[in-house]
């Protein structure tokens, strides 16, 4: 049987920092981030495709505001957002990735499901929302927003008298359809799944699912995909190569293998930090916990050299 593998795009496979986002930047970044993914298939594995939709979603809070301000247009709850950008995206990674396959005279049929995701409603995170989303206001039209729409801001760092929308990011408990997926990817098609970390989803008393006006981590959300689908292998890619110690610092080294003690000691340690690297680490440790074989930390443009990528293991003995 092939190896199944999950992989995570980072948020630079659609957008670049230094980058405006018109289509024809965003279409030119998917065809390359799929040409990485080619290695992998042509080493007999079958794939399952997760993304982030950070700036993408940011982009259509920022619409939902416009349209109801200057068209008085109502705004669309943020699930709406979510699985809208799931489309989006999903349907761009889906059309660049076929075209790159017939470059390399793959046949693979290639699927995108808008996947919700279930939380518990009464996990912690509801709160305390630290997720920013959204527009940049003052302080006067957050406390407007905030009295109107019931909305919760937190002070934004970077400007000054600036304020964000904070939602919850609750720990993911499941995948909706996951068996589908599994069937999918089993069979051979490249399935696009669960972006932007799913849906937010909770079941209620009666067991009806309803919609969560929350933000799940995408990696959190891939790596339980992965682990419930049966997937072997577990790839987050992002803008560096490995894992570093000490980074930024002159003792800086780098991690290549890293099993599960040595991992969990380093974040205790603080080694890792909260915002970039600490949230995959975690998430590439929940996979081979729930009995993923590895979890690898690599560059998209390095995937198909070996020596480059941090890989993670229950065990140094299993590397």
């Amino acid at each position: 049987m092939k190896k199944l593998a999950v992989v995570a795009l980072g948020g630079n496979a659609l957008l670049r920092g230094n980058q405006v986002g018109t289509i024809e930047e965003q279409e030119q970044n998917t065809t390359d981030t799929m040409e990485n993914l080619m290695f992998l298939l042509k080493e007999g594995y079958n794939l399952v495709i997760t993304h982030g939709n950070g700036p993408q979603v940011g982009n259509i809070l920022l619409r939902n505001d416009a349209g109801e301000q200057v068209y008085d247009l109502p705004q669309m709850p943020l699930d709406i957002c979510v699985a809208d950008s799931q489309g989006g995206i999903g349907y761009m990674i889906e059309r660049m990735l076929l075209n790159v396959l017939k470059k390399h005279n793959i046949k693979k049929d290639v699927v995108t499901l808008i996947t919700q995701v279930v939380v518990d409603k009464n996990d912690a995170a509801f709160s305390n929302p630290t997720k920013r989303v959204g527009k940049i206001y003052n302080k006067k039209q957050a406390d407007q927003l905030a009295k109107n729409k019931g909305w919760e801001f937190k002070e934004e760092i970077k400007v000054k008298d600036g304020w964000r929308r904070v939602v919850p990011s609750p720990i993911p408990i499941s995948i909706s359809n996951e068996n589908v997926i599994k069937t999918l990817a089993e069979q051979g098609t490249i399935v696009i799944a669960a972006g932007g970390g799913g849906v937010p989803v909770y079941i209620d008393e009666v067991g009806d699912v309803r919609p969560s006006e929350a933000v799940i981590d995408k990696d959190l959300a891939s790596s339980l995909l992965g682990a419930r689908i049966g997937a072997d292998e577990f790839y987050v890619l992002t803008d560096v190569p490995y894992i570093y110690l000490n980074f930024g610092q002159p003792n800086q080294e780098i991690a290549e293998f890293l099993d599960k003690k040595d991992t969990e000691k380093h974040l205790a340690n603080g080694m890792f930090a909260e915002g970039s690297m600490a949230p995959k680490i975690r998430a590439a440790l929940n996979f081979i916990e729930k009995g993923g074989t590895m979890s690898v930390i690599t560059e998209a443009t390095k995937l198909e050299d070996m020596k480059y990528g941090s890989k993670i293991t229950m065990t140094y003995n299993n590397q």
